[in-house]
């Protein structure tokens, strides 16, 4: 299968699993429609990319947590106990990201 195509497969499971409970909590469209297209390009970048010195399995996450900063900064502002649920999920779900792109690719 086509890396990009696999990237953007993957980066679509892991954006459905991270907005599933946004959806419960009936959260803004905007957030969740954020949340659902920073993991399509972050699971691209993961798995496009081979950082220097860094453990293949830890990419993942090391990644996916830096592309989250941002996000974490603006939240922060605003709802403070929303960043440790943001930087968990962005950890976890980049490490998936990273294996699931590992073995598939």
């Amino acid at each position: 299968m086509d890396k990009l195509i696999l990237s953007l497969l993957i980066g679509l499971i892991a954006g459905i699993i991270d907005i599933i409970p946004m959806i419960l909590q009936m959260l803004d469209k905007h957030s969740i429609v954020s949340a659902f297209l920073q993991y399509i390009f972050v699971s691209v970048i993961i798995i496009n990319i081979d950082l220097p010195y860094v453990v293949w399995w830890l990419e993942g996450g090391l990644i996916s947590l830096a592309l989250s900063l941002p996000i974490v900064v603006l939240v922060s502002a605003k709802d403070k106990s929303s960043v440790p649920i943001i930087l968990t999920m962005s950890i976890i779900l980049g490490t998936l990201i990273g294996l699931a792109g590992h073995y598939w690719a």
